[in-house]
């Protein structure tokens, strides 16, 4: 069980607390989250029903392939690429390469999402 911290944050304060980071205003704490979405809406859309259950799906039956994930999932593998690939950029599955196979894994089974309603200052 892997935990992954997600946080939520507008794009303009995102903006702001990258460009104070690197002027070395700002240190982010260990434990802040890794990875972002610019509302509670875009990250519904990434881990949507449909998606929680076919992470489910990977953790259960460990596909060797994305033919196989086809099969247990029954979503066309045009829509299974370009959904593992979301996640796979928000670090929640990892895809493998193997003998010309793609191989998805789950890497975060947990999520702990943090936000607030205010604008903070990183100065």
């Amino acid at each position: 069980m892997k935990v992954m911290n997600v946080g939520i944050m507008s794009q303009e304060d995102y903006k702001k607390r990258t460009i104070s980071i690197v002027k070395g205003e700002y240190k982010p704490k260990k434990n802040e989250p890794k990875i972002w979405f610019e509302s509670i809406k875009s990250l519904s859309q990434v881990l949507s029903n449909e998606n929680q259950e076919l992470l489910k799906l990977i953790i259960e039956y460990k596909p060797k392939s994305l033919t196989e994930l086809e099969l247990l999932s029954h979503r066309k593998k045009s829509n299974l690429s370009r959904t593992l690939k979301t996640l796979e950029n928000y670090g929640i599955v990892s895809l493998n390469k193997e003998n010309g196979k793609v191989i998805p894994s789950v890497t975060a089974t947990d999520f702990k999402v943090e936000f607030g309603l205010h604008s903070v200052a990183y100065h």
